[in-house]
C-alpha cells in the first residue's frame, strides 16, 4: 500500500486528503481509499477503461469533489 496526499479546490476552499493506493487491487476491495484527518470519507476503482468510478462514499462527499478526487488521481497515472 502507498500513501499519497492530495488537495483539490471547489469554490475557492481547499480539500486535504491522504489517499492510500492498493496497489495489488484484487476486486474484493476498493483500489483507492480517500481519507480525511484519518478517517476513510470515500473510496474508487477503476472501470475497464481504468478511469475511476466511485466504489464507496460514507463520508458523504460533494459529488464535485469526488470527481475532482477522481480526476487527480487519474492524472496521476497511478
Amino acid at each position: 500500500m502507498e500513501t499519497i496526499k492530495i488537495s483539490v479546490i471547489k469554490d475557492k476552499q481547499t480539500y486535504d486528503f491522504e489517499v492510500h493506493d492498493y496497489a495489488h487491487h484484487d476486486g474484493d476491495k476498493c483500489k483507492f481509499e480517500i481519507f480525511d484527518d484519518g478517517k476513510m470519507v470515500a473510496a474508487f476503482e477503476p472501470d475497464n477503461h481504468e478511469y475511476l468510478r466511485i466504489c464507496k462514499n460514507p463520508g458523504k462527499l460533494d459529488e464535485e469533489v469526488l470527481h475532482l478526487i477522481a480526476d487527480k488521481l487519474e492524472a496521476m497515472n497511478l
